[in-house]
C-alpha cells in the first residue's frame, strides 16, 4: 500500500516538476496582461450578443485570470452590471480556455497540436454556444438569472473577481509594465492568480498520479472503445465532459488529468473536450444555481456540454482532415522521472523570477489582499493602493 502510495506521489510530482517552469512563465505573462488591462469597462463593451462584442468578450476572457471561480464570480459581476448574458458567459468561457498558462502548459505536458486544437476550438465552442442561446434562451429566463443574480448570494472567489489592480492609464504599454506601480500590479497578480489555482493544480497533479500509477491501461482502452475506433471518435467528446465533471478539479489543473486520459487511449477529441468542461464540474454547477437559479444552471450545464462535445468533435475531423493528428498516444512526461537537463535549469531560473514577485507583492503590503480574495466584493473594494496600483471594485 505505501509503495503504490509513494509511486502515485512521485508520479505527481514529476509531472509537477515538467510543467513548473510553464506554469510560472504563464502566470507571469497573464499578470502581465491583467496588469494594463482593466476590468473595470469590460462591462461597457459587451452590450449585445452582436459579432463584435463575442470576440471582445473572447479577448478580454483570454486576457483575464485562468481561475475559473474568478471567472465565474467576475462574469456575474458583469452581468450585474449590465454585460449582455450570452456576452457574459462567452467572456467567462473564455477566461479559462484561451488563456496564455494553459496553451504553455499543453505544449509542454502534451504537444502543440494540443495547444493548437485548444485555440482553436475554444471559439468553436462559444459559437455553437450562442447558437443554442439564440435557440432556446429566452428573454425571460435571463430576466429571473438577473434578478437572482442582483440577490449577491455568496459563491467562491468573489474578492479575487473584484479586484482591479491595473495601471492602465498610466502612461504607454511598456511605461505601465516598467514602472514601481507597473511592477506591483504584476506581483500581486502573479501572487494572487497561484493562491486562487493551487489546490486545482495540486488536485490534478495528485488526482493524475493515483490513476497513472493504480488504473491499468486495459480499463482505460475498454472505457474509451480502443478496440472499436469508429465508434471511439464520436465516444470521446461525449465521455470527456463528464469525466471533468466528476473530477472536481478545474483550470490548469484539468492538464496532467488530460495526460492520463490521452495515455490511456481517449480520442484527441474526447481529451478537448474534458479540457474544455473545466466551467461545469459539480461545485461550478452549485455556484451557477447560487448566482442565476436551478433552472438557469441546469440549462447552462445542457447548452454547455452540448457546446462542448460538438466543438470537441469538430475539432477531431479538422485534425484528421489536415492532417494533424498526434501519431502516437505516449505522453513520455507522465511516466518519466527527474534528471537534470534543460527543464531543471528552466525551473530554477522561473524560481527565481517567481521569488521575485512574490517578494515585491510582500513588501509593498500585499499579503492582507489573500484574506480578501475569497470575501464579499466590498471588502475586496476596501484594499488601499500599494505601489500605486489600485486594487478597487470593478
Amino acid at each position: 500500500m505505501l509503495h503504490a502510495v509513494a509511486q502515485a506521489l512521485m508520479m505527481a510530482f514529476a509531472m509537477f516538476w515538467a510543467i513548473l517552469w510553464a506554469l510560472i512563465l504563464g502566470f507571469g505573462l497573464s499578470a502581465i496582461v491583467q496588469a494594463v488591462v482593466s476590468k473595470g469597462e469590460i462591462s461597457r463593451l459587451l452590450p449585445d450578443d452582436s459579432p463584435r462584442s463575442l470576440g471582445l468578450a473572447l479577448a478580454l476572457g483570454a486576457a483575464s485570470s485562468s481561475c475559473s471561480y474568478a471567472a465565474v464570480a467576475l462574469t456575474r459581476a458583469l452581468f450585474r452590471k449590465g454585460a449582455n448574458f450570452t456576452a457574459a458567459i462567452a467572456f467567462e468561457l473564455a477566461s479559462t480556455n484561451l488563456v496564455l498558462e494553459l496553451g504553455i502548459i499543453l505544449a509542454v505536458l502534451m504537444g502543440w497540436r494540443f495547444t493548437l486544437a485548444e485555440f482553436l476550438g475554444a471559439p468553436l465552442m462559444v459559437v455553437f454556444l450562442v447558437l443554442l442561446f439564440r435557440a432556446f434562451l429566452h428573454p425571460q429566463q435571463v430576466e429571473v438569472a438577473r434578478r437572482q443574480a442582483d440577490r449577491g448570494v455568496a459563491g467562491s472567489m468573489e474578492g479575487h473577481a473584484a479586484m482591479d489592480m491595473s495601471v492602465s492609464e498610466q502612461g504607454t504599454l511598456w511605461q505601465r509594465i516598467s514602472s514601481p506601480a507597473g511592477f506591483t500590479a504584476i506581483s500581486q497578480y502573479f501572487v494572487m492568480d497561484w493562491a486562487a489555482v493551487w489546490r486545482d493544480i495540486g488536485g490534478g497533479l495528485l488526482i493524475a498520479g493515483a490513476l497513472a500509477a493504480w488504473v491499468p491501461q486495459q480499463f482505460w482502452q475498454a472505457f474509451f472503445l480502443v478496440s472499436h475506433p469508429r465508434l471511439a471518435v464520436y465516444w470521446g467528446p461525449l465521455v470527456g465532459p463528464l469525466v471533468a465533471v466528476l473530477s472536481f478539479v478545474c483550470s490548469v489543473g484539468n492538464v496532467p488529468l488530460a495526460a492520463v486520459l490521452w495515455n490511456g487511449g481517449s480520442s484527441f477529441g474526447g481529451v478537448i473536450a474534458f479540457l474544455f468542461a473545466d466551467l461545469i464540474i459539480v461545485p461550478i454547477l452549485n455556484i451557477y444555481r447560487k448566482y442565476y437559479g436551478g433552472r438557469m444552471s441546469l440549462f447552462l450545464f445542457a447548452t454547455m456540454y452540448i457546446a462542448m462535445a460538438v466543438a470537441a468533435l469538430g475539432i477531431e475531423f479538422l485534425f484528421r482532415l489536415l492532417h494533424l493528428m498526434p501519431t502516437t498516444h505516449a505522453v513520455r512526461l507522465v511516466n518519466s522521472g527527474i534528471s537534470w537537463n534543460y527543464t531543471s535549469i528552466l525551473n530554477i531560473v522561473f524560481l527565481g523570477l517567481a521569488t521575485l514577485l512574490v517578494l515585491r507583492f510582500f513588501r509593498t503590503g500585499g499579503a492582507p489582499m489573500l484574506g480578501m480574495m475569497g470575501g464579499m466584493p466590498s471588502s475586496a473594494g476596501s484594499q488601499p493602493a500599494h505601489g500605486g496600483a489600485e486594487a478597487h471594485s470593478s
